[in-house]
C-alpha cells in the first residue's frame, strides 16, 4: 500500500478520548484523593502511596485511584533501578503470569514494585471484589500511576480474552515508564492487554520523561542506554493541543525529544496538575493543519504526522533538514506497524476456504467407501467411483493446503500466552481435531508407501501431536460412554499406522526368527486389544471392515491362519473369525 493511501489517525483518536469524560473523571478522582491523603501545600504525611475506590457512576462501575506522596514523586526520589522477573518470583509477588514463551524474562521499575508490595495485603481482597464491576477504571498519577498499571495487569490475568467487556481500562497521568523490553513485548503479545492502557503525558511534566535517555534533536534512533520501554497508547499533550501515539518506538523517540527540550512549568503546584490542561484541551477545536504543509509536497501520511508533532509542541522543528530523518523514521514505523497488523495471523480469514478444502476430502471419503475406503484408495492411487470425487492429485493439493494452514495455526498458538492459547482451543480446536482425523491418515499412507516404519515415533509431525494433546486436555471429541453407533471418522488419527505395523508384525510372525516371532506375537496381542477397545466404544469407522479395506485384505485375510494358530485366544481373532464385525459394519 502506498504512502498516499495511508494516514495517521492519532489526532482523531485523541479527540475521541479528550471529548469523553473518562480523562476528567479520572483526574478529578486523583485530585480528590491527593487532597485528602496528602496536604498538597505542606506534604508531610509519611505514607508513600495511597489508593481509594470511588463509585461515580449510577451503573455498577468504579474508579480505583492510586497516588504517591508528592515528596516521593519527584525526580530526586525516583530511582532508575529495576527488579528482574526472577527476583519477583523469589519474592512471591504475583507477576509470574507476565512471562510468555517468547518473552520469559522481564524487569520492572524497582520503586513501583516496592510501592505495590506495600499494598499487596489490601489489594488482594480488592481484586476479588472488582470482578463484577463494569466499567472499571484504574487510574493513578506519577509513581501511583505505575502501581495502577501493575494492578491493572494483575486484574487482566483473571479475565478471559473473550470477555472484553470485563476488561479494566487503565488511565495514567505523568507515569514513569514501567519496565524493559521484556515487559513491553509480553504485553504487546496480548493485544487486548496493550489496548487497555492510556498514558497521558504533558510536555511540561518531567516525571514521565525521567527514565528516558535524552537524545540530540530528531535523531530518530533509540539509544541503547535507554532500557525502559513504553506500551499502550500515549496521549502526548502541550498546553494547547494533543495527539495519540500507539507505535512504541516512536513514543520513546518523542519523549526523548521532549526531554531534550527541557520544557517544565512551575505553577506553584507541588505536583504537575493535569486539570487545567484537560479543561483547555476539551474545549479546543482539533487543529486542521497549517498552510505550510502543501509547500513541502508532503503526502497524506506525512501531513498527519506533522500535525501530531505540532500538537505536542515540537512540530515546528521538522522543517529543518537535519530533522527530516526523524520524520522519515516515524513514517516507516507507521507503515511497518500497519503492514504488521494487515499480515497478522488471523485464523478466521481463511476459515471459509479451509472448510471448502475439507469438503473435498469428505467427498473423497464418501466416494471411496464401497471400494475399500479412502485410506486404501489413496495409498494405492485409486479414485472413487462417484462423479463428485476429485482425482488423487486434487486430494493431494487439498491435503497440502490444509496442512500448511494448521501447521501455521499450531505454531502461532504455541507462541501465545496461556490464556490466549486456551481461548484458541475453545474456538478452533474442534476444526483442528476434524482436520487431524481426516488428513493424518493420508500422511500415514504416503509414509508407508515409501517403505518407512514406526510412523508414530519416527514420522509424525509435531503439529498433529499438539492438536491431539490439546484435544485430550480439553476433552473435545472424546469417547461418549453411551454411544451406540460407530463414528463416521475414526477418532484415533494414528489408527492406520497401527494397522500398517500389524501387517509388518504378521509378516514377522510368519517369516522372522524366534525372537522376531515372539516380538511380533506380543505386538499383535497389543494391537488386538487396542482395536477391540475402539470397537467397544464405537470409536472407529465402519470402513475398516469393508471387504477391500487394508484392515481386511492386507491383514486378516492374508494372515488369518497364522492368527488362528498363534493368537487363537486373542479377543480380536475371536471377533473376526466369528464375523461379529458384520453387525458393527
Amino acid at each position: 500500500m502506498s504512502q498516499d493511501s495511508l494516514f495517521s489517525s492519532g489526532q482523531e483518536l485523541a479527540n475521541l478520548v479528550v471529548s469523553s469524560d473518562l480523562l476528567h473523571d479520572s483526574w478529578a478522582t486523583i485530585y480528590d484523593l491527593l487532597s485528602h491523603a496528602y496536604n498538597l501545600n505542606n506534604p508531610t504525611s509519611p505514607a508513600p502511596i495511597a489508593f481509594k475506590v470511588y463509585y461515580p457512576y449510577n451503573t455498577n462501575g468504579a474508579i480505583v485511584a492510586f497516588v504517591s506522596s508528592p515528596t516521593c514523586s519527584t525526580v530526586h526520589h525516583i530511582q532508575k533501578e529495576m527488579v528482574s522477573s526472577e527476583d519477583l518470583k523469589s519474592s512471591q509477588l504475583p507477576f509470574d503470569f507476565i512471562s510468555t514463551k517468547l518473552n520469559p524474562h522481564f524487569s520492572i521499575h524497582k520503586g513501583a514494585i516496592a510501592l505495590f508490595a506495600s499494598l499487596l495485603n489490601q489489594l488482594s481482597p480488592l481484586k476479588e471484589q472488582l470482578g463484577s464491576f463494569s466499567p472499571l477504571i484504574i487510574t493513578g498519577h506519577s509513581l501511583g500511576a505505575s502501581v495502577a498499571s501493575l494492578f491493572t495487569l494483575w486484574l487482566l490475568d483473571n479475565i478471559s480474552p473473550k470477555d472484553n467487556n470485563k476488561r479494566p481500562t487503565c488511565i495514567t497521568f505523568g507515569s514513569p515508564l514501567l519496565g524493559d523490553s521484556g515487559l513491553q513485548q509480553a504485553i504487546l503479545e496480548r493485544s487486548s492487554w496493550n489496548s487497555s492502557f492510556l498514558h497521558v503525558v504533558s510536555n511540561q511534566d518531567s516525571i514521565p520523561r525521567f527514565l528516558v535517555s535524552p537524545t540530540n534533536g530528531f535523531s530518530g534512533s533509540t539509544p541503547q542506554s535507554c532500557v525502559y520501554r513504553p506500551f499502550g497508547t500515549f496521549l502526548l499533550c502541550s498546553d494547547s493541543d494533543y495527539s495519540c501515539f500507539e507505535e512504541s518506538e516512536s513514543v520513546l523517540d518523542l519523549m526523548m525529544v521532549m526531554n531534550s527540550n527541557g520544557q517544565q512549568q512551575d505553577n506553584g503546584f507541588l505536583i504537575f496538575n493535569y486539570g487545567p490542561i484537560l479543561e483547555c484541551l476539551k474545549h479546543r477545536v482539533i487543529c486542521k493543519g497549517t498552510s505550510q504543509l502543501s509547500d513541502f509536497g508532503v503526502n497524506q501520511l506525512q501531513a498527519g504526522i506533522i500535525q501530531q508533532l505540532e500538537a505536542i509542541g515540537i512540530g515546528g522543528q521538522w522543517q529543518q533538514t537535519s530533522n527530516m530523518s526523524f520524520l522519515r523514521n516515524m513514517e516507516n514505523r507507521v507503515e511497518a506497524s500497519f503492514a504488521k497488523k494487515m499480515n497478522a495471523f488471523d485464523p478466521g480469514k481463511k476459515l471459509k476456504k479451509i472448510k471448502e478444502d475439507m469438503t473435498y476430502l469428505e467427498w473423497y471419503k464418501k466416494g471411496t467407501l464401497n471400494e475399500g475406503g479412502y485410506y486404501i484408495c489413496f495409498k494405492e492411487r485409486r479414485s472413487g467411483s462417484r462423479d463428485v470425487v476429485k482425482s488423487r492429485e486434487e486430494i493431494v493439493k487439498r491435503h497440502r493446503i490444509l496442512t500448511k494452514y494448521w501447521k501455521r495455526m499450531v505454531a502461532e498458538v504455541e507462541k501465545l500466552p496461556q490464556k490466549e492459547e486456551a481461548a484458541f482451543r475453545t474456538r478452533w480446536l474442534y476444526g483442528g481435531t476434524n482436520y487431524r482425523r481426516m488428513v493424518e491418515p493420508l500422511e500415514i499412507a504416503e509414509y508407508y508407501m515409501k517403505g518407512n516404519r514406526d510412523y508414530v515415533n519416527l514420522g509424525r509431525s509435531e503439529h498433529y501431536k499438539l492438536l491431539e494433546k490439546w484435544m485430550n486436555e480439553d476433552k473435545i471429541g472424546g469417547i461418549a460412554n453411551d454411544r451406540r453407533k460407530a463414528v463416521s471418522l475414526t477418532e484415533d488419527s494414528c489408527f492406520w499406522a497401527y494397522v500398517e505395523e500389524a501387517i509388518i508384525a504378521s509378516k514377522g510372525l510368519r517369516e522372522g526368527s524366534s525372537e522376531e516371532k515372539e516380538n511380533s506375537r506380543r505386538n499383535l496381542v497389543n494391537f488386538g486389544e487396542y482395536v477391540m477397545s475402539l470397537i467397544r466404544s464405537y470409536s472407529v469407522s465402519t470402513e475398516i471392515f469393508q471387504p477391500q479395506s487394508t484392515f481386511m485384505m492386507k491383514w486378516w485375510q492374508e494372515y488369518r491362519q497364522d492368527m488362528l494358530s498363534s493368537l487363537y485366544n486373542c479377543p480380536l481373532t475371536f471377533y473376526m473369525e466369528n464375523e461379529e464385525y458384520r453387525s458393527y459394519a
